[in-house]
């Protein structure tokens, strides 16, 4: 990997201590505008080709995702050898090789408080087929290395390229990674060279800190869930406490003690890899007080004896069982809204209207490939899902899944698939290589294509707020966003459920987006005479646990519609302890009566007003496929 400096000291001071990452901008921010075309929404289109199959990806700027592959022999060529990185663009489709030396098989990433991303792990230096090579310092036919870590300050000048940093204490394949209050990083768990399950031979139960905080410290849940401690499913808690699940154990991790509380056991299936059940962290709000509630999908129920390579893993079918736990408040799961299928592999992906979309995955059988009489090629899985379907929270119990109206993918997204939230509201779909090396004939084969889903929100007249921050302190005073009528869509009553919604988008790998989380900003209004309104709107809430410094998406939700996201920073953009100040008192919200001789759009009318409006729209950017977006 390059490194985007003259020397290594300047690398570490340019990686630790950078304010802001490259790709943010200092200047006030003009309101973000619309999609540039309507798309058929609950449906996917073909949206380019990911140079290396899209087993981990991020989005990086407003513009760019960031595709990294194993080592493999892909057809693209890049410095001597396969590439097995690459950079999308949203508003081109377009694809830029990026050259990556080190093996990244089944690595685990996060962005740092400055805004820098970091690759962790990874595999040792392969040759065809995923064998091990003579020597780690690389040689023919692919010249990796072994798997350390790797640092990336995204662009959006296609200028920027992935650089080494000193490697860990110790190696990891299939290590877990999670930023902390501070900006710094956890990683955890993973094994020594990998396989479809750890043992003890080479298992790797501890954790680390990067920046480096010393050696790796043991984790007895770690410890004592083999063979099912790969990717470690941790999330960072408003308590700054962290919940840790492996295997079928739960616990809580108290970092400064390095002690660890046991929960409730896991019901129903294992969610960790290879089970792989959807995961994630439900939004925080000022409704549930910033309480954190996560929730699990699928999986496998197989015991722990089961975890061996001699059976039909292929036809198992997988689990349907959804759970859920609040662990700042208790110790239990609860049973909520099973999926209507099983499904193993299904990415759970944080809607900013507050939804969680289900995509990917497969019926039967697990992560993982290998070969056996009873693989499927070499996978591990069977009978993919093509469909999606839509979690809503706030749904009545029995009531909160639905696939109605949902158009299906033609491609099978299975082991090593990913997807991610775009500012736009859309989903990067990308990925799916059971496979050893790249092959392109297997029942499912390596994967290149990439696919957009848009969800039912995405052609709706967007809100423009003006008065976006490019920035979000953990406390202080409070900003006003402004909205139009047709921002309201007709109506200054809209106002009173308008909502402002930081995000984070996380790392997707392996069934997991590493860091992902959705925060509501507290708001109050005041609706004006003239039928606009103005949101005034709290910073972060004075608790960096809540959302962690670094990168985010911000968007203003008006009747379940999201304005396009802008990318901005929480907190300092350093990596530091951040400093957080008082919540400043919010205006009592009010609407002011219309002023005489004026009256709001509403009903037939409004609808006629909009139609024209985005017809308009429609017209004025038709054809323009290739513009910038212009958020």
């Amino acid at each position: 990997m390059f490194l985007p400096t003259s020397s290594k000291q300047t690398v570490s001071k340019f990686a630790l201590c950078l304010p802001w990452a490259a790709g943010y901008a200092l200047a006030a921010r003009n309101a973000p505008g619309q999609p540039k075309q309507a798309m058929k929404v609950n449906a996917f289109e073909l949206v380019g080709n990911s140079i290396g199959s899209g087993q981990q990806v991020f989005l990086g700027t407003e513009d760019k995702v960031y595709i990294i592959d194993k080592t493999e022999n892909n057809p693209t060529q890049i410095n001597g050898h396969p590439a097995w990185a690459a950079e999308w663009s949203a508003s081109s489709k377009q694809t830029r090789p990026m050259d990556v030396t080190t093996n990244s098989f089944c690595a685990g990433g996060s962005v740092l408080g400055n805004g820098t991303w970091l690759n962790v792990g990874g595999n040792q230096a392969v040759t065809y087929g995923g064998v091990a090579a003579t020597g780690q310092l690389g040689g023919p036919p692919y010249n990796d290395l072994d798997g350390g870590q790797s640092m990336l300050n995204p662009c959006d000048g296609g200028d920027c390229n992935w650089f080494l940093v000193a490697p860990m204490t110790t190696r990891r394949w299939y290590p877990t990674l999670e930023t902390l209050q501070d900006g710094s990083v956890i990683i955890a768990g993973g094994c020594t060279y990998g396989g479809y399950i750890s043992d003890a031979a080479q298992t790797n139960p501890t954790y680390e800190f990067f920046p480096s905080r010393g050696q790796p410290i043991l984790s007895p849940i770690l410890q004592t869930t083999l063979p099912t401690n790969l990717y470690p499913l941790i999330w960072l808690l408003p308590s700054g406490k962290l919940f840790v699940q492996s295997g079928w154990k739960t616990v809580l991790l108290d970092m400064d003690q390095n002690k660890e509380t046991p929960l409730q056991d896991m019901p129903n299936a294992v969610r960790v890899y290879p089970a792989s059940a959807g995961n994630t962290m439900l939004p925080l709000t000022p409704d549930n007080n910033y309480t954190a509630s996560i929730m699990f999908c699928g999986g496998s129920n197989i015991r722990t004896e089961q975890w061996t390579q001699n059976w039909d893993i292929p036809h198992w079918p997988a689990s349907s069982s959804c759970v859920q736990i609040t662990p700042d408040q208790s110790p239990n799961y609860v049973e909520v809204d099973a999926l209507p299928e099983g499904r193993t592999m299904g990415n759970l992906i944080l809607l900013p209207d507050g939804r969680v979309l289900c995509l990917n995955g497969a019926k039967t059988g697990t992560a993982g490939y290998g070969n056996t009489t009873f693989t499927i090629g070499q996978s591990y899985a069977d009978q993919p899902h093509l469909t999606p379907l839509i979690y809503d929270p706030k749904a009545p119990a029995t009531k909160r899944w639905s696939l109605d109206g949902f158009s299906s993918s033609l491609i099978p997204r299975m082991y090593h698939s990913t997807a991610t939230l775009l500012p736009d509201g859309s989903i990067f779909v990308a990925g799916s290589n059971p496979n050893s090396d790249v092959n392109t004939t297997a029942p499912y084969p390596t994967e290149y294509r990439i696919e957009r889903f848009y969800p039912s929100y995405y052609n709706q007249r967007r809100p423009e707020p003006q008065g976006l921050p490019n920035q979000l302190s953990y406390g202080g005073s409070y900003f006003n966003v402004s909205l139009t009528l047709a921002d309201l869509f007709g109506n200054v009553d809209n106002i009173q459920s308008a909502t402002v919604i930081v995000m984070k988008t996380g790392f997707s790998t392996h069934t997991m987006n590493m860091g992902m989380r959705s925060v509501q900003l507290q708001s109050s209004f005041t609706g004006n005479g003239d039928g606009s309104a103005i949101l005034h709107v709290n910073q972060l809430p004075p608790n960096p646990a809540i959302m962690p410094p670094g990168p985010a998406l911000l968007f203003v939700v008006v009747n379940g519609v999201p304005s396009v996201g802008i990318q901005v920073m929480c907190g300092s953009g350093k990596i530091e302890k951040q400093s957080t100040m008082p919540v400043q008192n919010l205006p009592t919200s009010n609407i002011t009566s219309p002023q005489a001789g004026q009256k709001q759009i509403s009903g037939t009318s409004f609808l006629v007003h909009s139609a024209r409006d985005w017809l308009v729209f429609m017209m004025k950017y038709a054809g323009a496929v290739s513009a910038i977006l212009l958020f």
